[in-house]
């Protein structure tokens, strides 16, 4: 799929994400994930120094992501299209699997890597339900198929409220490899779920084999 084609798509990306299962059933007495702070956001203060920014891997596909500063140590999971064009989730048993688009940049390579992850599900917290706890300088580490490990630093942490959703600045085209981690957020409505997205933004700084 082409950078065109996935910024068209990119709401419905970002939307497919957001479950609140758990929530529906503990209704206003379960607490809601974080949210990131102001601070976090990609106009705020820069981030901590985080090394020198390493050449682009070959693609690879993902097979395990890591954040130790929110406790993710999980598989990932291919994702592909629905038939309405929207992208698919984890499924649905597989609460505590990430999900890396297929057809987009593989994590560690040029350019925008894409993973989503459900933030609830009908047993508890999922995958990336800390991820508004995440701050700027923090440690993402996905290993990839081919047995290398990519390093990326988060450089910002946003939360988005409905729409407009900013498609060209979460999926649009980079020129350096970084890594995008998106669940919903953005507060929470019994009536409705979740109003929003939260997104981590990464970009590469080192590997390991």
């Amino acid at each position: 799929m082409t950078d065109p084609e996935l910024r068209r798509r990119a709401w419905s990306l970002a939307a497919a994400a957001c479950v609140g299962v758990w929530l529906v059933q503990q209704g206003v007495r379960a607490p809601e994930p974080p949210a990131p702070a102001a601070a976090q956001a990609l106009t705020a203060r820069p981030a901590p120094p985080a090394g020198t920014a390493v050449a682009p891997l070959p693609p690879s596909a993902p097979v395990r992501i890591r954040v130790p500063d929110i406790g993710v140590d999980a598989p990932v999971v291919g994702l592909g299209l629905n038939r309405d064009g929207s992208l698919g989730v984890p499924p649905a048993g597989h609460a505590d699997a990430a999900g890396w688009f297929t057809d987009g940049t593989p994590p560690g390579a040029r350019g925008t890597a894409i993973m989503a992850g459900h933030v609830d599900s009908a047993e508890g917290p999922a995958v990336f339900y800390r991820l508004g706890a995440l701050t700027k300088g923090r440690r993402v580490e996905v290993t990839r198929r081919d047995g290398r490990t990519a390093v990326f630093t988060v450089h910002a942490v946003e939360v988005y409220q409905g729409r407009p959703f900013p498609d060209r600045q979460v999926y649009g085209p980079a020129p350096r490899p970084e890594l995008r981690l998106i669940t919903c957020g953005g507060g929470y409505d019994p009536a409705h779920g979740y109003r929003g997205n939260v997104v981590a933004y990464a970009h590469l700084t080192a590997t390991r084999a």
